[in-house]
């Protein structure tokens, strides 16, 4: 398990024996069992995850209905907004599968770049790609129609498909069951003619 996580920082920059010990001497690598809540609505929070292995959704609760605004999975970064605000969490973290994460909190990752300099360089870079993939998904969602929305779905992110109930697709592409039932169905015969 720990050598995803160090493959993934080698993306970044080179990382030795000496550093990698001091990773694992942190115990932030935790298995999480699926349908389990990493954050509730209303909750403070003070630890960010790392998806080594499984799925995490994110989703609000309005008048008694979930809307689904992003599935996190293997390689994807989650930082609650609630620990930069300091303010109670607007939304909901839930495990879909089951999960292996990274758990660390700001005073870790303190600890960590003391240590290390070096993976502050990591950081920026990380941060720097996280941002610009937001922002082009926040972009294509906003301009897409949700047929179009499914298929960037299909071309993109084709393991929530199997992954992911049906429902909770539904709602991250901002339409009803019945509808994507109905989109899909229509996507299917116009690949088939």
């Amino acid at each position: 398990m720990q050598n995803l996580l160090f493959d993934f920082i080698s993306k970044y920059i080179s990382i030795n024996e000496e550093e990698k010990k001091a990773i694992l001497s942190l115990d932030i690598f935790h298995s999480v069992k699926k349908n389990t809540i990493l954050l509730k609505q209303g909750q403070y929070m003070n630890n960010s995850f790392f998806v080594l292995k499984g799925c995490v959704r994110s989703f609000y609760t309005i008048n008694g209905e979930e809307k689904t605004t992003s599935f996190y999975t293997e390689m994807d970064n989650i930082i609650p907004h609630c620990i930069i605000s300091g303010e109670p969490s607007e939304y909901n973290l839930s495990c879909t599968e089951n999960s292996l994460l990274v758990i660390s909190s700001p005073s870790r990752e303190d600890e960590i770049l003391k240590k290390f300099p070096k993976f502050e360089t990591m950081c920026h870079k990380f941060s720097e790609e996280l941002i610009v993939k937001q922002q082009i998904d926040f972009d294509s969602f906003k301009i897409s129609s949700p047929e179009q929305r499914y298929l960037i779905l299909i071309e993109k992110r084709p393991d929530l498909i199997q992954r992911v109930p049906q429902y909770q697709l539904a709602s991250f592409l901002g339409i009803k069951p019945q509808s994507l039932s109905r989109l899909r169905n229509r996507v299917i015969k116009k690949n088939k003619s």
